[in-house]
């Protein structure tokens, strides 16, 4: 009897350590043959935009520079400001093959009450570039420098129609009203503000729909050089030294003192395995050192901010609280 027992406990041990070592087994199957399938590439919004833009030149380089072997198809998922793809990667929970690229919306929609859904619902990957905003006008527009505009909303603040590509709230519309509170508009909760998915605002901005379209700088250079649009401002705290935007002035130039600063990075669902994070955050530290990159984000004028996933976590936190300040000024933070 006393045999017996000691031999069904010793089974029972032994079959513990057994199915422990196995889900070693597992884990570290799981780190060396990763990736063996097609990755899942999100973009929040629809083509055009920036958020498109971002991850469709990452999968581009990943691929070209031949650093990721597996196909990285983009699939655009909008809607919500980038609140439905957020909700999507919550259906795709612990995938180590889904990869999100966000900016201040993530923040902003959460903030603004647009969704439940927050930064703690997804997992930093890695920061990649900081963008700044543009403000442009049709190319025939009365408009000639952002004090032409401002001064048009303190007479009237519903005299200027305003598109933009993100949602009520969100970025577009937000770093819209911080130039427009430092410019001492005082009824900026008053401005018509009509959001626009992808490059739909673009469109509707180039046909006279709208009197101007606040935006991520890059959706805007190549209408600009094609003479199809004016871009009256950035919102960098320096003008940009290179490329086509070097002739825009900043906000600050034209006496209106802010900036706004859009930066970019990647984000795996909630619960993305830490071997997926790790594989994917060193892919591109290797990806933002190769000179194809460099030249993709000189042509658009994004800044290099790369940061890991530890540091780009901080940054998430750190930068949300900011946020917060701002839309609370803005009359928009629902707490």
């Amino acid at each position: 009897m006393l045999l017996r027992r000691y031999t069904k406990a010793t089974i029972a041990i032994l079959t513990v350590l057994v199915l422990c070592m196995m889900g070693n087994v597992v884990v570290g199957a799981d780190l060396k043959d990763y990736p063996s399938e097609t990755f899942e590439f999100i973009a929040p919004a629809g083509p055009g935009g920036g958020w498109d833009t971002t991850i469709r030149m990452v999968a581009r380089v990943l691929e070209e520079q031949k650093i990721v072997s597996k196909p990285m198809p983009v699939v655009n998922k909008p809607g919500g400001g980038g609140g439905v793809a957020l909700a999507y990667l919550q259906t795709k929970k612990a995938d180590p093959y889904t990869v999100a690229v966000y900016s201040p919306p993530l923040l902003l929609i959460n903030l603004s009450g647009q969704t439940n859904l927050s930064y703690k619902d997804v997992t930093p990957i890695a920061r990649l570039i900081c963008d700044y905003g543009a403000f442009a006008v049709p190319k025939n527009s009365p408009y000639k420098s952002m004090a032409d505009v401002m001064e048009a909303l303190k007479k009237n603040p519903k005299s200027v129609k305003i598109a933009g590509t993100s949602s009520p709230g969100s970025m577009d519309h937000i770093q819209f009203l911080q130039a427009a509170k430092a410019a001492g508009v005082k009824d900026i909760r008053s401005i018509q503000y009509i959001p626009f998915q992808g490059g739909e605002g673009l469109a509707a901005l180039m046909g006279g729909h709208v009197d101007l379209l606040t935006t991520g700088m890059a959706e805007t250079v190549g209408p600009m050089e094609s003479g199809d649009i004016k871009v009256l401002a950035v919102t960098a705290a320096e003008r940009i030294k290179t490329g086509p935007m070097a002739k825009v002035p900043t906000l600050r130039e034209q006496g209106i003192p802010t900036e706004f600063t859009n930066w970019r990075g990647l984000f795996g669902p909630p619960g993305m395995p830490d071997y997926a994070v790790e594989y994917l955050s060193k892919a591109l530290e290797k990806m933002v050192a190769t000179s194809q990159w460099k030249e993709i984000c000189q042509k658009n004028g994004w800044a290099e901010a790369f940061c890991g996933p530890s540091d780009f976590a901080k940054f998430i936190e750190t930068t949300n609280e900011q946020y917060k300040g701002l839309l609370e000024d803005v009359g928009l933070l629902v707490k």
